[in-house]
């Protein structure tokens, strides 16, 4: 019996060439332009704030990292995963560009209520797209009274609206005394909000009439009622503005309180209770 030919039956495998080159060795050379602004277009786009106006900065330049990317990707042929990743994301953040764009194109505010919004609201944190909401509730609308209107008078004029100054001057008055002036920006009923419950009503106490032409926005008190319901951040933000109001028309009226003798009556305390005024 004859040995058998191992040589004959040998079944190793030659090497077949491959379509595509093997990425086994390190580049020696630098990645290329595209690569290098990629991360760039990153870099600044992370440097972006918060709010809208930050988002409007940072998914554009994260839109032209990714594409940048892409193309560097193309241009690799051991890179058809990273090719299709980066042209996704680069969508994606495209999407959310012209999301945002949108968004802000439709919380844009007239010249009146944008400056109620930085005077009032914009100190306090409050986006533009919950002050978008409470402009909603009052349906858009700046109301006007002429000279020597009254917005108010003392127990006639139901309650039943929150109404903010925009431009003028009220003066407000109660059997016919002068108390204080109601100054742009701040509430012209604001004691009177506070004073009742939401299944309340009342009326006024003191009368509120024009000393000039006057602007104001106004809330009807079921409208706003209905907005705190759904968002209590905003109830919160109302209920700090209005609380703060009050505070300053006390102190307005507690540094003109003075009986005879010279002494400031303190309006915290009882009325027999004073205190020395400056000589």
């Amino acid at each position: 019996m004859e040995p058998p030919d191992f040589e004959a039956t040998n079944f190793t495998l030659e090497p077949t060439s491959s379509a595509y080159p093997l990425c086994e060795d390190w580049r020696d050379g630098s990645e290329g332009s595209v690569f290098h602004l990629a991360n760039i277009f990153f870099f600044l786009g992370f440097m972006g704030g918060s709010g809208f106006y930050g988002l409007l900065y940072l998914f554009p330049l994260l839109t032209l990292g990714f594409f940048c990317f892409s193309i560097w990707a193309w241009s690799d042929p051991c890179s058809s995963e990273p090719f299709l990743w980066s042209l996704a994301l680069s969508g994606v953040c495209l999407g959310q560009t012209l999301h945002v764009a949108y968004r802000l194109r439709s919380v844009s505010l007239d010249k009146d209520f944008q400056e109620l919004y930085n005077c009032m609201f914009k100190r306090l944190g409050v986006s533009l797209t919950h002050f978008s909401k409470i402009v909603a509730s009052s349906d858009g609308e700046v109301h006007t009274i002429e000279k020597n209107q009254c917005l108010a008078i003392e127990g006639k004029t139901a309650i039943d609206k929150l109404s903010v100054l925009l431009s003028g001057r009220i003066r407000v008055t109660v059997n016919g005394e002068f108390l204080h002036y109601i100054y742009p920006f701040q509430f012209l009923d604001s004691p009177e909000w506070d004073s009742l419950r939401p299944s309340e009503e009342g009326v006024f106490q003191v009368t509120l009439r024009a000393d000039n032409p006057c602007r104001y926005v106004a809330w009807r008190r079921k409208k706003l009622y209905l907005l705190f319901a759904k968002h209590r951040y905003i109830a919160k933000i109302f209920a700090l503005v209005v609380r703060n109001d009050i505070a300053e028309k006390l102190y307005s009226l507690s540094e003109k309180a003075l009986d005879r003798s010279g002494h400031r009556y303190d309006l915290r305390l009882p009325s027999f209770c004073h205190m020395p005024g400056p000589n």
